[in-house]
């Protein structure tokens, strides 16, 4: 097992990164303040993984309260939320009562968007079951829910008190969800680390293929760029931004399809592009070096080429993204691989361009 700390100004918490950690509830016994806990989950991960940790907090003296949702990015708005508030209230739950988020980035948004709000702050425990979650949306404390305007535009940042990523339980998950959680991966490597996207190159098939050693790697490396940021940079205010990489196109994808026709994973994997294709434009990076983030995006099994919704859909989604400041799109592109900057707004004829360019496709439903 491998140990991160997230240290920030005022708490401090660990990131387990290891085999058979569902398992090892001693884990997590320190970090409940009474013996009663709301385990989060979904219909999906439920069936796979909801008995067996239940039983090892039981063994142990600990009251949970099942807490089942709807599986998909469809359903992170108000009215699931309030599932879990309905299932506080209704077995009693006290301020101290621990919500643990058993799932994806999904569940565990919303499962931390609720314990900031539960009686004004409940204390919970992230254990991520997705590749995507495990390496991102665990840590950091971002915590959110979906509206029809905009992802992820309600929430708080409110850290956990743990994160627990068990490799061992990406063994169940659907190969289009691996794809999606190494899209995360890859941004880490573009945004600050030309050294792990050279590894990414020379590994993708060890990642797709579920190796061992290669995917606690890419976990144990993503985690550290992202504590090291956060820890920086808490409420985004600066550095933060930069794992946004992807995220301003990415997030028009998903609202401009609908929420669920693709992984987010899937759209962040694109936006990728089109901010390689923007950079381009802007004389920082090469055609080849835009043809390599193609290649490794392709090679992860995920899309190189964005729905055609027109410059004014595309700018009227981007428009509700939490990067707009003052009315200006900020956009996180790339001065090299490697290196990821921030870059407030872009000439209209580049984005007339961008949008009807090469990683634009007329073909894709929408």
């Amino acid at each position: 097992m491998i140990t991160l700390d997230l240290t920030l100004p005022d708490t401090r918490y660990p990131i387990h990164i290891g085999h058979g950690l569902l398992d090892q509830v001693e884990l997590i016994l320190p970090h409940l303040p009474i013996p009663q806990v709301a385990i989060v989950t979904n219909d999906v991960v439920a069936p796979l993984y909801l008995e067996r940790l239940t039983r090892q907090l039981e063994s142990h003296g600990v009251h949970c309260i099942p807490v089942i949702l709807p599986d998909g990015e469809a359903h992170k708005n108000w009215q699931t939320l309030n599932l879990i508030f309905d299932a506080l209230l209704g077995a009693n739950a006290e301020r101290k009562t621990t919500l643990i988020a058993l799932g994806g980035g999904v569940i565990g948004d919303m499962t931390g968007f609720a314990a900031a709000c539960y009686q004004r702050g409940a204390p919970f425990i992230q254990i991520p079951t997705t590749l995507l979650a495990q390496v991102d949306s665990s840590v950091g404390g971002k915590t959110a829910i979906n509206h029809p305007l905009g992802k992820n535009m309600i929430g708080a940042f409110y850290q956990p008190k743990l994160v627990l990523a068990d490799m061992d339980l990406l063994a169940t998950l659907p190969e289009r969800e691996l794809s999606a959680g190494i899209a995360e991966v890859i941004k880490y490597g573009l945004l600050g680390d030309a050294d792990f996207l050279a590894w990414l190159e020379a590994n993708m098939d060890k990642l797709r293929a579920r190796d061992p050693a290669a995917l606690q790697y890419a976990v144990r490396r993503s985690c550290e760029m992202k504590a090291e940021i956060v820890g920086q940079d808490e409420k985004e205010q600066g550095v933060r931004a930069l794992l946004n990489l992807g995220h301003t196109f990415g997030h028009a994808i998903e609202a401009g399809l609908g929420y669920g026709h693709w992984l987010h994973g899937e759209a962040v994997g694109a936006g990728m592009v089109l901010a390689a294709a923007a950079s381009q434009a802007l004389g920082w990076l090469s055609a080849e070096d835009v043809q390599r983030v193609v290649t490794l995006i392709d090679a992860a099994g995920l899309p190189v080429r964005s729905p055609d919704f027109g410059v004014d859909e595309w700018m009227r989604h981007m428009g509700h993204d939490k990067k707009v400041e003052s009315g200006v799109i900020r956009f996180i592109l790339l001065k090299q691989l490697g290196q990821a900057v921030i870059q407030p707004g872009l000439p209209p004829a580049l984005l007339d361009t961008l949008f009807s360019g090469p990683h634009i496709d007329a073909t894709i439903p929408h």
